[in-house]
């Protein structure tokens, strides 16, 4: 495996959507296997942070579906989506530049604080373990299109989640990384029990 061929053979994997915003960029000094950073909406490439070196010691299922969740995850990030939260922080914006055209100082204070408080609970919803639960749900479905079942899909990015972690020389899975493999093994039908909805918004 060359890390040019494997781009290509990646590039061809991938949605869509996937193609049109991710990019895929060798980084072979990296002591991560795959990273990348959380998108600012005006970025307009989303780049995926590859150790090839590090990568080829993945299966290809597993690096399959690994690049499917990654890829799943950055493109579910929308940072105009229509909510409470990013409503609520529009509000704030715009209530602090009135106040201020106003010079009201308790009104910027408090136009302020919305907007800072919306602002920090849409970042949380963005980082939550349901966002990351939700990118690995979006990847194997995506991976069912491209010719794995449910059940083996779900196991492969299971067994890559683990197989990263001891590549990276990690003691151990993140509290995010624990919720995820639960909930890949109730889909894989390797447990009866799948994560908590209380869990799943922690």
């Amino acid at each position: 495996m060359t890390p040019t061929s494997e781009v290509y053979r990646l590039i061809d994997l991938m949605p869509a959507s996937g193609r049109m915003y991710c990019k895929l960029v060798d980084k072979p000094e990296q002591a991560a296997v795959i990273h990348t950073d959380l998108p600012m909406p005006w970025h307009r490439s989303r780049p995926i942070l590859i150790n090839f070196d590090l990568w080829g010691r993945l299966s290809r299922p597993q690096r399959d579906l690994l690049l499917l969740r990654t890829v799943s995850w950055l493109t579910g990030i929308k940072w105009l989506k229509p909510d409470l939260n990013r409503g609520l922080a529009i509000a704030g914006v715009i209530g602090t530049v009135f106040e201020f055209a106003q010079a009201d100082a308790v009104g910027v204070l408090m136009a302020g604080g919305l907007t800072a408080l919306a602002g920090l609970q849409a970042w949380r919803s963005i980082q939550s373990p349901q966002r990351e639960i939700e990118a690995d749900e979006a990847a194997i479905q995506i991976a069912q299109r491209r010719g794995y079942s449910e059940s083996e899909a779900a196991r492969h990015l299971l067994a890559a989640i683990e197989a990263v972690a001891k590549i990276e020389l990690r003691s151990g899975l993140r509290f995010a990384e624990l919720l995820r493999t639960q909930n890949l093994r109730a889909i894989a039908g390797l447990s009866p029990v799948g994560v908590p909805e209380t869990l799943r918004r922690e």
